[in-house]
C-alpha cells in the first residue's frame, strides 16, 4: 500500500488542533455532563470526549473521506483507502475530570496490520508528540525538537509507569508488579502521557493491560518511531489491544518480558 506520510501527518496535526478547540474550554470547568458507562465501577465519558471525536471525523470527512475511522466515542465507520483513523479524544478521562494534565489526544492511522503514524497531544499543557517513518518530535513550550528514547540497559537502572490498579485484572496486576520489584523508579496514573514520556526519553517502561486499540495504537507508532518497541505481554503485535508492554530499547524490553513470561 502506497500512502504520503506528509499529508496524513498534516491531517493529524488539523484534527488535533480541532480536537483542541473543542476540549479545553471544558477542562477544570463546570459543564462536563459526566456521564460513567461502567455498571460496578467508573469509566466516565464527558461532553469534551464526544465534541472532541466529532471534531476530528469532521476533519477527515473533509480530507480524507475515503478513510476508515475508528473512535471510542463514535464507533467504526468504514472506508475505501485501506487506512483506518484510530482515535481517542480524550484518553485518560479520570484524569480529565480530576484535573490532571495527564490525558491527551490520541490520532493513529494505518492499514488493517498496525499503524504508521502516531499522536499524541496534550492541548493544556500544549505538548504534542508525533512519530512516523522513523522520526519522532515534541512540538511544546521548549519549542520544536526531535526525540528518541532512553538507552538504559538493565532493569535496575529503569524507570517505570503504569495505570495500574485501576485496570486490569489480579493476575495483569501481579505481573505489573513482578516487574516493579526490580526497577529504580515506579509511577501511577499517569494515562497516555506515560507513553509520550518513553518516546521523549523521560521513562524506560510503560506495562498495562486491559487495553483497547484505540488506547495503544497511537503510542505504538509514536514510541517505535522514537527508537523504542511495543508489544503484548509475549513480544507479539499489541495494536488490537489487551496486555501492552512499551520499552524504551530491546534490553529493557527484553527483561521485562522475561520477567512477564513467568506470570501468564
Amino acid at each position: 500500500m502506497t500512502y504520503d506520510i506528509q499529508e496524513l501527518t498534516s491531517v493529524a496535526h488539523a484534527m488535533a488542533d480541532a480536537a483542541r478547540t473543542a476540549i479545553l474550554p471544558y477542562f477544570r470547568g463546570t459543564a462536563l455532563n459526566t456521564e460513567n458507562k461502567l455498571q460496578g465501577g467508573y469509566d466516565p465519558v464527558t461532553v469534551a470526549d464526544r465534541a472532541a471525536e466529532q471534531a476530528m471525523r469532521a476533519v477527515l470527512a473533509e480530507e480524507r473521506p475515503q478513510d476508515g475511522i475508528l473512535g471510542e466515542e463514535f464507533g467504526r465507520q468504514p472506508g475505501s483507502s485501506g487506512l483506518t483513523w484510530v482515535l481517542d479524544p480524550i484518553d485518560g478521562t479520570r484524569g480529565f475530570v480530576a484535573g490532571t494534565p495527564t490525558w491527551g489526544v490520541l490520532i493513529a492511522v494505518g492499514p488493517e496490520g498496525g499503524p504508521v503514524l502516531g499522536m499524541i497531544d496534550q492541548p493544556y499543557i500544549g505538548e504534542r508528540f508525533v512519530g512516523a517513518a522513523g522520526q519522532a518530535q515534541l512540538n511544546g513550550p521548549g519549542g520544536l525538537h526531535a526525540i528518541t528514547t532512553r538507552a538504559t540497559s538493565t532493569l535496575n537502572d529503569a524507570i517505570l509507569f503504569t495505570t495500574f490498579p485501576e485496570v486490569g485484572t489480579a493476575q495483569d496486576r501481579a505481573g505489573f508488579e513482578a516487574v516493579a520489584r526490580h526497577v529504580k523508579l515506579v509511577r501511577y496514573g499517569m494515562d497516555c502521557y506515560a507513553y509520550a514520556l518513553v518516546a521523549a526519553g523521560q521513562v524506560d517502561l510503560v506495562i498495562e493491560a486491559g487495553l483497547n486499540s484505540y488506547d495503544i495504537q497511537a503510542p505504538i507508532a509514536l514510541i517505535e518511531a522514537a527508537g523504542g518497541i511495543v508489544t503484548d505481554w509475549e513480544g507479539r503485535p499489541v495494536h488490537d489491544g489487551g496486555r501492552a508492554l512499551a520499552a524504551a530499547n530491546a534490553d529493557v524490553h527484553r527483561a521485562a518480558l522475561d520477567i512477564l513470561a513467568d506470570t501468564i
